[in-house]
C-alpha cells in the first residue's frame, strides 16, 4: 500500500537522524468521577471515561495524552480506541527524530486506519488525538520544547498566530439542571466577571423560554449568551423552536439538529434569525468541507478530541478561518488536566478564536490526574502554559487510581 510505503520511508529518514524514539507506549482505560452529573439532550453522565496513553522515549523520557471517546460522537468507545492503536505503526514511522520540528512534521502526515477508512474521517480520532499529545508531550520533554511550538511549526493553511503566548478568557456553561442551581449558577458567572455562558436547551420536559428569560434576567443585557441544543430538535419544528428564544438575543444556537438532518440547515440557517455553530456534525476534515460547500454553518466548534489532536483541529481551524466563519475551541465535560493543558496552549497560541471552553477541572471534576490547578479564575481568565512538553506533571499515583484497564505495547 502507498501509506505503507510512506510510513517505511519515513521510519529510515528518521533513523539516520538519530534521536530518541518510542520504546513504549501505555494504553490506559481511566474513570473520571465528576462533582454532579452532566445532563444534555443527548446524553447525561456523572463520570467521564477517558483514554490516556503515555508514551516512554529510549532516553527516559515520558509523555502523556488523552482522548475522550464518545459513541454519539465520533462512533468511538474504549475498546475501538484500545484495537486501534494497539496495531499502530506510528512508532516505526516516528522513528528517530532528530529535532521537535521533525516530530511535528511526521506527526502531520500520520493518521489511523480507522479515520481514513471513516467517509467523515472520525472514527479513530479520539485514540489519535491521545497518541498525538503523548507523543508531543514525550518529545517536547526530551527536546525542551513546548506543546505550544507545536502550533508554531503547524503548516496549516489559513491559521492565525500571536506573536507571542497570550493569556485567554474561557466561557462559563449552564447545564439543564433544576431552576434553582440553573439560576445559582447564573448569578455565580455575573458575580465572578464573565463575559459569555453557554445554556443548554432542548432538554425534554423542560421549557426553554421560561429558563432563558430567567436566566437573561440574572445575566444582565451585556452578557453574550449562546444556546446550544446538542442535536435535539427535527428540522420540520426547528424555526417554531427558536423563534420564541430570539427575544432573548442569544449569539449563537450550536448544533440544533441531528446529523443526519444537518443538510436541512442550508435551507434553514437564513431564517433562523440566529448564527448557527456545528459541533457533533464536525468532527472531521471532511465535515467541515462539507459544511462549507453546503453553506450549513456560521460557525466550527472545534474540540481537540473529537477532531483527532492539536495538528488536525489547526487545520480545522484554519479552514474556518480561510473561509470567513468564527471559531469556538471547545472541550468535553470529563476531560482531565491532559487536555485541559492542550487547550491552553492552543487557546494561548491561536488568533481568531472567539469562544473558548474547557479548563473546568476543579468546577467539574472529583478527582484529577496532576497536582498542576488548570482552572481558569475570575472572568473565565488563564494564563498561558509554560516548561517543556504539556507544561504539567502527570502523577503516576493519581492517575492509577482511576485505571481500570492497563494494555503495554513494547516497540524495541
Amino acid at each position: 500500500m502507498a501509506e505503507t510505503t510512506r510510513d517505511s520511508n519515513l521510519s529510515l529518514a528518521a533513523t539516520r537522524r538519530g534521536g530518541p524514539a518510542i520504546r513504549r507506549l501505555v494504553l490506559l482505560r481511566v474513570q473520571v468521577p465528576l462533582k454532579k452529573p452532566i445532563k444534555h439532550a443527548s446524553h447525561e453522565r456523572s463520570s467521564s471515561e477517558n483514554l490516556v496513553v503515555r508514551v516512554d522515549l529510549d532516553d527516559g523520557s515520558v509523555g502523556y495524552g488523552e482522548g475522550v471517546p464518545r459513541a454519539y460522537v465520533t462512533g468511538e468507545t474504549i475498546e475501538t480506541t484500545f484495537q486501534a492503536l494497539a496495531k499502530c505503526e506510528w512508532p516505526r514511522a516516528i522513528g528517530r527524530p532528530g529535532s521537535f520540528a521533525d516530530v511535528v512534521s511526521t506527526l502531520e502526515r500520520l493518521t489511523l486506519p480507522e479515520i481514513d477508512d471513516d467517509p467523515r474521517g472520525m472514527r479513530g480520532n479520539a485514540a489519535r488525538c491521545a497518541l498525538e499529545l503523548a507523543v508531543l508531550d514525550a518529545y517536547g520533554r526530551s527536546f525542551g520544547a513546548s506543546l505550544g511550538e507545536a502550533v508554531d511549526l503547524s503548516t496549516a493553511e489559513g491559521l492565525e498566530r500571536n506573536s507571542r503566548p497570550l493569556s485567554v478568557r474561557y466561557s462559563a456553561a449552564i447545564t439543564a439542571e433544576s431552576r434553582r442551581k440553573e439560576r445559582i449558577s447564573a448569578i455565580k458567572f455575573r458575580i465572578y466577571g464573565f463575559r459569555d455562558v453557554k445554556a443548554k436547551v432542548g432538554v425534554a420536559g423542560q421549557d426553554d423560554e421560561r429558563r432563558m428569560e430567567g436566566l437573561r434576567r440574572i445575566l444582565g443585557r451585556r452578557m453574550d449568551l449562546r444556546l446550544d441544543a446538542n442535536e435535539a430538535w427535527r428540522s420540520d419544528e426547528l424555526l417554531a423552536k427558536v423563534a420564541p428564544l430570539l427575544r432573548f438575543r442569544p449569539s449563537l444556537l450550536e448544533q440544533p439538529l441531528a446529523h443526519a438532518e444537518v443538510d436541512a440547515l442550508a435551507e434553514l440557517r437564513p431564517r433562523l434569525g440566529v448564527s448557527v455553530m456545528l459541533d457533533e456534525s464536525l468532527c472531521g476534515w471532511p465535515d467541515g468541507v462539507a459544511a462549507i460547500e453546503r453553506r450549513t454553518t456560521d460557525f466550527f466548534n472545534v474540540r481537540l478530541s473529537k477532531c483527532g489532536g492539536l495538528l488536525p483541529s489547526l487545520r480545522l481551524i484554519g479552514l474556518a478561518r480561510r473561509h470567513g466563519l468564527g471559531v469556538q475551541l471547545g472541550c468535553h465535560p470529563g476531560e482531565t488536566a491532559i487536555l485541559s493543558a492542550a487547550g491552553r496552549h492552543v487557546a494561548s497560541r491561536v488568533g481568531g478564536v472567539r469562544y473558548l471552553e474547557g479548563s473546568y477541572d476543579r468546577h467539574i471534576l472529583a478527582a484529577n490526574v496532576t497536582a498542576d490547578d488548570l482552572t481558569f479564575g475570575y472572568g473565565g481568565r488563564a494564563r498561558p502554559i509554560a516548561g517543556p512538553g504539556s507544561g504539567v506533571l502527570v502523577d503516576a499515583g493519581l492517575l492509577a487510581a482511576m485505571t481500570t484497564e492497563t494494555l503495554e505495547i513494547d516497540h524495541v
